[in-house]
């Protein structure tokens, strides 16, 4: 079959399954199987396909079809310009999650302690590492196949870090002058509502953030002035509407200078504040 001939049976295989993002998905899947680009559909849909690369890819769209993540079927996704490996044992990194990172590296000077606390695939740590001078990082997740994740990702980049296997700062020594987390916050009840993507194939530890979707920023909150340095800061991913109880719970906990970050869609994204130390 024809390069292109072949793009757009994939396309219509998705839009049947109601695939949101059907020309894309299609395009991607095919570029992948093909090592090919977007260019090709211009200048060389006329070129045949191998017969290897016709079966890998009606295999994917396949799988595609049945609301199989992309980056499941690819095995990787970009972020921060980086190539991720994800598994369904981690949360698929977010371009919102960006965010967090680049409000981090605002305040982030050479020679820093970064926690990660809920580090999944360990995309922001690593983020953070890579494109900073001679800081430290540790990652912590209470998932052990989502701490060798972080760990494969860690070797792939050729980044320095530590990941452990920990209940929040359960398995914690030490100071930083960073704690960053993109906790799970999605209320219990909502998680049944969500996309088929998120609900079946992003793991739900990951995802539930317990009956008002604040539990984790409470618990955090709660434990991290015993590993901040006074003066450090404190950084959270927050969903949508949680700006407000999240600020609350820092200041009642004596944070200070806290500030509110909207993503680029123009919604709150981002809470910080900096840790004036007990007492």
């Amino acid at each position: 079959m024809e390069y292109g001939a072949l793009y757009r049976l994939g396309v219509e295989k998705l839009k049947e399954a109601q695939i949101k993002e059907a020309e894309l998905d299609a395009r991607l899947l095919l570029e992948e199987v093909c090592g090919t680009n977007r260019n090709d559909l211009l200048v060389h849909e006329k070129n045949p396909v191998l017969e290897e690369n016709y079966n890998c890819y009606v295999n994917y769209i396949e799988k595609r079809s049945q609301h199989i993540p992309l980056q499941h079927i690819l095995g990787y996704q970009e972020f921060m310009g980086l190539h991720f490996v994800v598994t369904p044992d981690v949360l698929i990194p977010r371009q919102d999650t960006e965010t967090l990172v680049e409000e981090v590296m605002r305040f982030l000077h050479d020679g820093m302690r970064i926690l990660d606390v809920c580090t999944g695939s360990g995309c922001i740590l690593l983020s953070l590492l890579k494109y900073s001078n001679d800081c430290k990082g540790t990652g912590c997740d209470l998932s052990e196949k989502a701490v060798s994740v972080a760990e494969e990702n860690a070797r792939a980049l050729g980044i320095s870090a530590e990941f452990v296997q920990s209940d929040l700062f359960e398995n914690i020594t030490g100071r930083y002058e960073i704690i960053v987390s993109n906790p799970p916050y999605i209320a219990s009840e909502e998680i049944p509502a969500l996309m088929e993507e998120v609900r079946e194939h992003d793991p739900l530890m990951a995802l539930d953030g317990g009956k008002d979707g604040l539990y984790f920023y409470r618990e955090i909150i709660k434990q991290a002035g015993d590993y901040l340095y006074p003066g450090g800061m404190l950084f959270f991913e927050i969903g949508c509407g949680q700006a407000a109880d999240v600020s609350g719970y820092m200041r009642q906990a004596g944070y200070q200078d806290i500030t509110i970050c909207k993503d680029l869609s123009g919604l709150d994204r981002v809470v910080s504040g900096v840790y004036k130390g007990k007492g």
